[in-house]
């Protein structure tokens, strides 16, 4: 194979082949004779649409490429509110929110820690009822700040959060024998007018911060939504917006090989339109949380009308020879890092074999930032090259709809604090979603139960689990991801379990995996699963819930809520003739995974430890 070369040097360092480079010289050109930088800034739709009423749902939403110089001026109020906080004996925060609304805050938390004067942010994104105990009872209800982030003020997960901490907060001042509101406790960030209205009980809260309405909730990460949580760690907002604004003022140079983020959107479209689609992050372990926030970026941005982009996050490393053709890689490295050598020694590797390499480097944590606004630019950029809206999520409806379906199932009158039902998941009148999965398991063994799609139920079934989970390998197709979708509560050492599957199954397939909790990775790579590249291979895994949760005021439960989740988008990727199975792992999951790992072993033809 020819020797990898370098392309885009001097602003993006990118090592390709010689076929690869030629593809990007053309893009190039292509780039800067039609004026894509400028066309950007000066939001012009026609770089993504000719249809003007795509066109004019595109023009509403690119006021991130604003938001730098906006929140700028937010500065001395943001930290006012945070020193506030902090001076009112507020020892904890917590985000209510889900998809970029709880990764930005997750990523800075995890980048930076607590500064000097900061409070801990914790991030609840899990609807699983052992998940919402775990994050929450270890902490005093007066004395955190429990934080609703909704963009539409109607997400279902984060208004289920905000009862919960709610009855919480309600309980603890009903002990003291307190007067004051619960919403003296609570903080909100969405959009101005109706999403605002829409938040129970929105008047009595102690902060709202509304967001411009034209910044998409994937494209937020520099506003309110990351802003706020940044401001309550004790983060320097100056260093984080200044470096913002120094990427934000590189990218519009009109000529591509000086414009950072022009020139990796170029890269990753064209890339992804030449086969190689699957997207893999290499982190030094001080960003390693950037891949989570860019992944729902890119999988929901660029992933619809059976194309897209399929992002690789925390895919253990292998050796060269286990990765497909269809992949490029992203070397990110934090200077002053002791980094990560091994990943430095497969990146050699993987360069002498052609496989394409981005080379990222920050200059120092805030530089996060930046790299917020390079990949905000980037996966626009993207969606231009690959011929679709980056702004869209047309998917994202189909599994809430089964969810609905379901969920009218328990939906009684219930009393209680105002909250009940606020999204209406209840009202089923005039869905049509597909049935949810409710047929004779495939297979079961020592406590796991294997349920299939309508192709495993009709050609087979009755075999034992790795009968069943070799035929479920099988049907994964040319070029396949493989992606876990895990509507269980998520520990570290689920996660290492993860990874541990996700190296057998790549290893024996050479094909990219996944892996995300839900209801969580419906908010990020969802969109993706339904509308992207149809060569998803899908391995759902749900539990038990021997300690469920009411709802504080809502017709279901915690439990039935992620359950009804879960077979939503079950029945969703079946609707798209896409091979999925589930697994389920009993009343104890850990158990279950590790039954799961020795039987997919057994399936793979692995070696299995003695």
């Amino acid at each position: 194979m020819p020797d990898p070369g370098s392309t885009l040097t001097g602003v993006l360092d990118l090592r390709v082949t010689p076929d690869h480079a030629a593809a990007l010289d053309e893009a190039v050109v292509l780039a800067r004779e039609e004026r894509w930088a400028e066309r950007l800034f000066d939001r012009d739709t026609t770089l993504w649409s000719q249809d003007e009423r795509v066109q004019v749902a595109i023009a509403d939403r690119l006021g991130w490429l604003d938001a730098p110089e906006h929140f700028t001026s937010q500065i001395p109020a943001l930290e006012g509110f945070g020193s506030g906080i902090r001076t009112a004996g507020f020892r904890a925060a917590v985000v209510m929110g889900m998809g970029g609304s709880s990764l930005a805050p997750e990523v800075l938390g995890q980048t930076f820690g607590v500064a000097a004067g900061g409070i801990p942010v914790h991030v609840l994104d899990s609807t699983d009822p052992a998940n919402v105990a775990h994050v929450l009872d270890g902490l005093d209800p007066l004395a955190t700040l429990f934080i609703v982030a909704s963009k539409s003020g109607t997400t279902t997960e984060p208004l289920a959060f905000q009862a919960e901490a709610w009855s919480r907060i309600e309980a603890a001042l009903e002990a003291q024998e307190g007067d004051q509101s619960p919403g003296t406790l609570m903080a909100v960030i969405t959009d101005p007018g109706k999403p605002w209205e829409s938040i129970p009980h929105h008047d009595e809260l102690r902060e709202a911060f509304l967001n411009p309405p034209d910044v998409g909730g994937r494209y937020s990460a520099l506003t309110y939504v990351g802003l706020v949580p940044a401001a309550l760690l004790g983060l320097d907002l100056d260093a984080l917006l200044s470096n913002a604004a120094a990427m934000l003022a590189r990218s519009r140079d009109p000529e591509p090989l000086r414009n950072p983020g022009l020139s990796l959107g170029l890269a990753l479209g064209t890339l992804a339109r030449a086969g190689r689609d699957k997207l893999t992050f290499l982190p030094d372990p001080e960003i390693e949380s950037f891949g989570s926030w860019a992944e729902q970026l890119i999988a929901e941005s660029t992933g619809k009308h059976s194309l897209g982009i399929v992002p690789v996050d925390l895919e253990p490393l292998g050796r060269a020879g286990v990765y497909g053709t269809d992949r490029v890689f992203v070397r990110l490295r934090l200077a002053g890092s002791a980094g990560r050598p091994d990943s430095d020694a497969l990146v050699a590797e993987l360069e002498s074999v052609g496989q394409p390499v981005v080379h990222v480097e920050l200059r120092s944590r805030f530089d996060l930032a930046g790299e917020f606004v390079r990949w905000e630019i980037a996966t626009a950029i993207a969606g231009a090259v690959l011929g679709i809206d980056p702004f869209d999520q047309p998917n994202v409806e189909e599994a809430k709809e089964v969810t609905r379906r379901l969920l009218a199932a328990h939906a009684t009158p219930a009393g209680g604090n105002g909250l009940n039902d606020p999204v209406g998941w209840a009202d089923t009148s005039e869905s049509d979603a597909p049935a949810p999965p409710s047929v004779p398991a495939l297979a079961s063994d020592g406590g796991i139960v294997l349920i299939g799609d309508a192709p495993l139920r009709l050609t087979g079934g009755g075999g034992s689990v790795v009968d069943e989970l070799i035929r479920h390998l099988d049907r994964r197709r040319p070029n396949a991801y493989l992606a876990i979708q895990a509507f269980i509560a998520p520990t570290e050492a689920r996660t290492a379990s993860f990874a541990r599957i996700r190296a057998l199954l790549r290893d024996a397939t050479r094909c990219a995996t996944t892996a995300g909790y839900g209801p969580r990775f419906l908010h990020s790579t969802g969109q993706l699963h339904k509308g992207g590249p149809p060569s998803g291979w899908f391995l759902q895994l749900t539990a038990d819930h021997p300690a469920d949760r009411e709802i504080p005021g809502w017709p279901y439960t915690f439990g039935q809520l992620i359950d009804a989740q879960a077979a939503g988008d079950f029945a969703a990727i079946e609707s798209h003739d896409l091979p999925i199975l589930r697994v389920h792992l009993g009343a104890d999951p850990d158990a279950g995974l590790e039954m799961l790992e020795a039987a997919l072993a057994e399936a793979l033809g692995a070696p299995t430890e003695a």
